[in-house]
C-alpha cells in the first residue's frame, strides 16, 4: 500500500496571509489525520513564507498523538533547517535543491557534482535517527548513487508525469518512472513520490510497484476548496489503498 502524506504547505500560505494563526495548520493537519492520512508534510523555505520553522515541533507533537503517522520536513539543506529538522525529531527529511526564492520545487539533485555536499548532511540525518530521503529526477542517470551517498530513500518529482498525463507520451513517460523506481530498489532504497499529483492522475501512477508514499498538497487544497475535505481525504484513500 502507498501512503498518503498531505502536504499543507497551502494552508500555511492563507495563513500568513493575514497574520493570524487562521487557517490553523495543525488543526488542519489533524483533520487529515482522523480522516486516515498517514502523514503530514511540510517545506518551510528560508523566507517562511508559507510553512515556517515553528511549524515543526507543532505538527511533530501532532503526529505523535496518532500512531502510525509521520512527519515529512522538505527544504534545501542550509545550516538552519537541519538543526530545526533534528531538533524537531521530524521522522522523514526530504532534500530538495531549491534556490531561495525559487516559486516550487523544479528539478532533483545532481547526484554526482552534489556527491561531497550531500554525503555528510545524510550522515548527519542518519545520526539523528532521521530518515533521509532525495528528491530526484526520475531519468537520472544513477539512481543507485543515492544509497552510496547514505539515504534510505528518493522521492521521484512527477510532473513530467503529471504533464504528459492523459496525452500520447503518458505511457512512455510512466514506464520511465517505473524503471527508474525499480532501479532506486534493486539499490536498496525506498522509493517517494510528489509534484503535480491528484485525483485524476494518481491512480495510474501508483500502480507503479513498491511507492511507498504520495506527498500531495497544492492540488489536494484545491480539491478540498472544490470537493470538502472530507471527500477529498477519502478520494485520496480509496486510490492509495487499492
Amino acid at each position: 500500500m502507498t501512503k498518503l502524506s498531505v502536504n499543507i504547505n497551502k494552508i500555511a500560505l492563507l495563513r500568513n496571509s493575514r497574520g493570524r494563526d487562521f487557517p490553523s495548520v495543525s488543526w488542519f493537519a489533524e483533520r487529515c489525520l482522523r480522516l486516515g492520512a498517514h502523514g503530514i508534510t511540510l517545506h518551510p523555505r528560508p523566507d517562511q513564507r508559507h510553512a515556517r520553522y515553528s511549524d515543526v515541533a507543532a505538527l511533530r507533537e501532532l503526529t505523535a498523538r496518532f500512531p502510525g503517522t509521520e512527519l515529512n520536513v522538505e527544504g534545501y539543506p542550509t545550516p538552519e533547517f537541519l538543526d530545526v529538522v533534528i531538533a524537531g525529531r521530524a521522522d522523514q527529511c526530504t532534500l530538495v535543491p531549491d534556490a531561495p526564492g525559487q516559486l516550487t520545487s523544479d528539478h532533483g539533485w545532481d547526484l554526482v557534482r552534489e556527491a561531497d555536499r550531500l554525503r555528510p548532511i545524510l550522515a548527519r540525518l542518519r545520526a539523528a535517527g532521521v530518515r533521509s530521503s532525495l528528491f530526484v529526477d526520475y531519468d537520472q542517470a544513477d539512481l543507485g548513487r543515492a544509497r552510496e551517498l547514505g539515504a534510505d530513500r528518493v522521492e521521484l518529482y512527477t510532473e513530467p508525469y503529471a504533464v504528459h498525463f492523459g496525452g500520447p507520451d503518458q505511457n512512455r513517460i510512466r514506464d520511465g518512472f517505473a524503471r527508474a523506481a525499480a532501479a532506486a530498489q534493486a539499490a536498496g532504497l525506498g522509493v517517494n513520490a510528489g509534484h503535480d499529483l491528484n485525483l485524476q492522475n494518481l491512480a495510474d501512477f501508483v500502480s507503479i510497484p513498491g511507492i511507498l508514499e504520495v506527498s500531495i498538497g497544492h492540488a489536494l487544497v484545491v480539491e478540498c476548496l472544490e470537493f470538502g475535505v472530507d471527500r477529498t481525504i477519502g478520494d485520496y484513500l480509496r486510490i492509495v489503498n487499492a
